[in-house]
């Protein structure tokens, strides 16, 4: 079997860490692995698995000629400084930043979702990842969707602050204990305390109202999944540490009811169902870190709309929603297009 050389950008970052130890756990067939961040951070250490240590090399001095692929989890200007000369150099990248989403000759991929979309990345030698939003909301409704056909989606998202870093999950912990001893509370990474509070404000507002972040949502969903679906998101930023929650609801064009539901997923990929809420089986985020599936429970009947439903949908936001999207990506072109 062919192995392939694969560099990790943004090797000392939460998500880059993540995509090390999947690609370590899941056996990835890797001749060599490179670590990869700026400047400040080479000659770093990072865990490749449970044994081995890397040394982070310099991005900016890294020559990309015989490395087949690239996974990229650094931001998008640093996407978009390295690409060029990655791609030239015959590597195929695949990014976890918002860099390439909307890019029409870039395909914008879930495997659970949109596997065939993989096809794309010659014309580039880019694939990009979703926002980790969009990836667990995406894999929990595209079966219902190939079934009944989805109208509307309504998401209110409950994110967690590793989702925008490590300085925010130091800045809960740091703000949770200040309150316990009484110091005073310090604001950097968020605009609003969010120890033991929400911020209804992720990414940039628009002229209309909304977030980046919401507007992502909207987009994303019409490239993956499906244009005639019309969207409408708020994101919230809560006080847990890892793991995105979603409330969906969502009203179809064909009637379809909860148990039909619930058969669907959990016949699906990368879904577990977790649905007997009066037993206490439902999904929260503490129970679903470190977990590859997406958790979907409380599905329940709308009654407010012909065919709706509403449910709870729950994912580790740096495995599923950024590390391990981008690694099944990589095993897949791996399998099926590099071989």
């Amino acid at each position: 079997m062919r192995t392939y050389k694969i560099a990790v950008v943004g090797a000392t970052g939460a998500v880059g860490a993540e995509v090390l130890k999947i690609l370590a756990e899941r056996n990835f067939p890797a001749s060599e692995v490179v670590a990869l961040a700026s400047a400040n951070s080479a000659g770093k250490e990072v865990s490749y698995g449970d044994e081995k240590v890397l040394k982070v090399q310099d991005l900016g001095r890294y020559e990309f000629n015989g490395t087949d692929i690239c996974i990229s989890a650094a931001g998008a200007k640093v996407s978009a400084g390295f690409a060029p000369r990655a791609t030239e150099a015959g590597c195929v990248i695949i990014d976890k930043t918002s860099q390439f989403r909307m890019d029409p000759d870039i395909p914008l991929v879930i495997p659970e979702v949109n596997r065939a979309a993989i096809a794309d990345y010659k014309k580039k030698n880019i694939i990009s990842c979703p926002n980790c939003t969009t990836i667990q909301m995406l894999v929990a409704l595209k079966p219902l969707h190939d079934i009944a056909r989805i109208k509307r989606i309504v998401v209110a998202s409950y994110q967690a602050v590793s989702g925008a870093g490590k300085e925010a999950m130091d800045e809960l912990f740091s703000q949770t204990r200040a309150i316990f001893v009484n110091d005073e509370i310090t604001k950097e990474v968020f605009d609003k305390q969010i120890a033991f509070n929400m911020i209804p404000h992720i990414d940039d507002f628009l002229e209309d109202g909304s977030t980046k972040e919401e507007q992502k949502m909207a987009e994303e969903t019409h490239k993956i999944m499906d244009p005639n679906v019309s969207v409408t998101a708020t994101c919230v930023r809560v006080p847990t540490f890892i793991c995105h929650s979603e409330a969906v609801n969502v009203e179809f064009e064909n009637p379809i009811t909860p148990a039909e539901a619930r058969k669907a997923l959990a016949k699906a990929p990368g879904i577990s169902v977790i649905d007997r809420p009066a037993e206490g089986s439902f999904a929260t985020p503490v129970e679903c870190v470190g977990e590859d599936d997406v958790f979907v429970s409380r599905i329940r009947k709308d009654p407010t709309v012909k065919n709706g439903l509403n449910m709870w949908i729950v994912g580790d936001n740096l495995r599923k929603g950024a590390a391990l999207n981008s690694v099944q990506i990589a095993e897949i072109l791996a399998k099926e297009y590099l071989a």
